[in-house]
């Protein structure tokens, strides 16, 4: 014992990994401050009477709770219930400047509280890593979700019900007061009292009934205090299910919105929603109750609360966050499909849902009910896994290609980054190139301040100094290009717009299904390339805002695309009310081209195919340039940024991984059977 507590620092390859470990944790929990304070700064740098809009309807000066009478009779009516207004009203008398200050320290010390409860429950068998790591993750998960970000700018108290259930279930001792903390949440949040079946049906049935009297008992004591209050919620508004100004907002994210949404109203709309409601309960708590005798009672309280969220007439976006805690579900065989359920979940709930799905009306009712969808998929559909499968543990593993001796030894091999043999999840991986182009949509139009007429002079004095350049390099052809080809080759004009329409986007599409379908281990190295090459382009769409030769006025360029362009107004010509035309430099319709090339070069077998891939990018590049959309400038920019992002695709992974092509029925066959696409 003695040696032991005398000897020095651990060393070896132990010490080493313990270091690396006590490292990585500091670094998440810096991340995790960072994503607070961006928060509180976010809430405290809005301007008064902009911030804490909810708080301040019910508690400021000219607030709810001020007004005599009813609560539910004001024009900015409450619609919490009416024990929330019994509680809330002593606040009414502080000061407004210090309310807002400890409403907003007091709700960031709620959600750190809860990503430390949560890291907590995890359902073992959890490793050490895990469990340092989890604290800090669940609470940057937090800071980020959307429910936690719009109850921070809004002012509203539904951290405070999943806080108080997770304190119930995991932190306290005693039956007595688990079910005291949950009653007093569903005096708060009516649906809350779906968690005394969780208990009741796991065996702590003391309580289930505490937590049903506490509600009772809570309930009766602001029915005392505000009889016609409690008239109005309980009886003429049903449960408060009237109080919604619009309750077919998408922001209503339940079964009754969702059902509004689809037009149906009146009568058949309250029976379906009934009926519904009631078949989601019944499935939801089943499940729960499963999942909690099998030792996941976290899983099984976030499924309650996400049953909580579909049943409930009114489930505004501050209000699902119960959505977010069921990423501790696992669910998968193999061990490389068990990001999919947590990546979605944290996506629905940490992006908008125009994000995720294009904006297309055949796709309105799945974006408009995303989160919804999510609760009711973790309710009632998802198979997680019990505890009990060998599987939970050990999954089918993931086949890797052999380490590459010739990789730098200083650039650190992640797991991440290892050469992957086995086909990708289709559907993350549509969801990875459609937040990424979303992403790049942003980027583009927050380029120039989020308007185009905002970036439009600094776009300009950069227009003028590529051409400056390019004159001074002799290579300054764009305007003849341009010149010939609109007035001298018709036929050519008509062929350069439809490429610079349509090849943008069909080609690396087609090339990248094709990968993924014959080719997995090189799909996984392109589609790393791209998307670095994309992300270092939206670096220099952000730092450098360029105008393109047909938006430069004076210079007499022609613009063969979008028709003419008036220079006398802010924001001139075709597209530009969409999306930041002002985005030139590095030029991506040619990096992509030049992408495809290099990757059809690198895998045709055929001589002719390879020559497609060549004559590609040279296409491209003459349709930018002919059509006035860019300068040569730009597709040297656009040709660095796809050497970049195959350079580091080549560091962090070394030379791409090669499977051989299958027939495609074999290839189906492997991918059902879980086997991996060997080289």
């Amino acid at each position: 014992m003695a040696n032991v507590e005398h000897r020095g620092p651990m060393t070896g390859p132990a010490g080493a990994e313990t270091g690396r470990v006590s490292a990585v944790r500091a670094g998440l929990w810096l991340i995790a401050a960072v994503l607070a304070a961006r928060q509180l700064v976010a809430v405290l740098s809005t301007p008064r009477g902009e911030r804490l809009t909810d708080l301040e309807t019910w508690i400021g000066p000219n607030g709810v709770l001020h007004v005599k009478g009813s609560l539910y009779d004001a024009p900015d009516r409450f619609t919490g219930t009416p024990f929330a207004g019994l509680v809330l009203k002593p606040l009414s008398r502080a000061a407004e400047q210090a309310l807002g200050w400890g409403w907003t320290f007091g709700s960031l010390a709620l959600v750190v509280a809860l990503g430390l409860v949560a890291a907590r429950a995890l359902p073992g068998p959890v490793s050490r890593r895990t469990s340092l790591f989890a604290a800090p993750v669940a609470i940057s998960l937090l800071m980020l979700s959307l429910p936690v970000r719009n109850a921070f700018n809004l002012g509203q108290t539904s951290i405070l019900p999943v806080l108080l259930v997770l304190l119930g279930c995991f932190a306290v001792r005693g039956e007595k007061a688990s079910g005291v903390l949950v009653g007093v949440a569903a005096a708060l949040q009516p649906t809350v009292l779906l968690f005394a079946p969780l208990l009741w049906f796991t065996g702590r049935r003391r309580a289930a009934v505490t937590s049903g009297g506490t509600f009772v008992a809570a309930t009766g004591l602001a029915w005392a205090a505000m009889p016609h209050d409690s008239w109005t919620y309980w009886v003429h508004h049903l449960a408060g299910a009237g109080l919604a100004t619009d309750p077919a907002a998408n922001a209503n994210q339940s079964l009754h919105g969702m059902l509004l949404r689809f037009g149906l109203e009146g009568p058949l709309e309250k029976v379906l929603f009934l009926v519904l409601g009631a078949a989601v309960a019944v499935v939801g708590v089943r499940r729960a109750v499963t999942y909690a005798r099998d030792g996941q009672l976290l899983l099984a309280v976030a499924i309650t609360g996400c049953v909580a969220v579909a049943v409930s007439p009114t489930t505004w976006q501050h209000q699902l966050l119960w959505v977010l805690l069921a990423v501790v579900g696992r669910v998968g065989k193999r061990a490389s499909d068990r990001y999919m359920w947590p990546v979605l979940v944290i996506l629905a709930l940490t992006l908008p849902s125009k994000m995720l799905l294009p904006n297309m009306t055949s796709l309105d009712p799945i974006r408009d009910n995303v989160v919804l969808i999510a609760a009711l998929a973790a309710a009632c559909v998802v198979p997680f896994l019990s505890r009990t499968s060998p599987l939970y543990r050990t999954p089918v593993p993931t086949e890797y290609a052999a380490p590459v001796p010739a990789r730098w030894t200083w650039v650190p091999l992640f797991p991440l980054w290892r050469r992957v043999l086995a086909r990708p999840n289709l559907i993350l991986e549509l969801l990875l190139i459609r937040v990424g182009y979303s992403a790049y949509q942003q980027v583009r139009l927050a380029a120039t301040g989020g308007t185009i007429s905002g970036g439009r002079a600094t776009a300009e004095h950069h227009g003028a100094q590529i051409h400056s350049i390019e004159k001074f390099l002799h290579i300054d052809i764009e305007h003849w290009v341009n010149h010939t080809v609109f007035h001298h080759a018709v036929w050519l004009k008509d062929f350069f717009n439809f490429y610079y329409t349509s090849f943008h986007f069909v080609v690396p599409l087609s090339l990248l299904a094709l990968m993924y379908v014959r080719r997995p281990a090189e799909y996984r190295w392109a589609r790393s390339a791209l998307g670095f090459a994309t992300l270092l382009a939206l670096i220099g769409f952000w730092a450098y805002p360029l105008a393109p030769p047909r938006l430069m006025p004076g210079l007499g360029f022609i613009d063969t695309v979008h028709g003419a362009q008036d220079f006398s107004k802010p924001n001139y010509g075709t597209l530009t009310e969409l999306t930041n035309q002002y985005a030139a430099m590095p030029s991506l319709h040619f990096g992509w081209s030049l992408w495809c090339g290099i990757v059809i070069v690198v895998l045709a077998r055929r001589k002719w195919v390879k020559a497609l891939g060549i004559i590609h990018p040279l296409c491209t590049v003459s349709a930018i340039v002919g059509t006035g959309n860019h300068w040569i400038l730009d597709a040297v920019g656009g040709a660095t940024v796809v050497g970049a992002g195959f350079f580091l695709t080549y560091a962090l992974q070394g030379p791409r991984a090669r499977t051989a092509e299958q027939p495609l029925a074999q290839v189906d066959s492997d991918h059902k059977s879980g086997a991996s696409v060997a080289s």
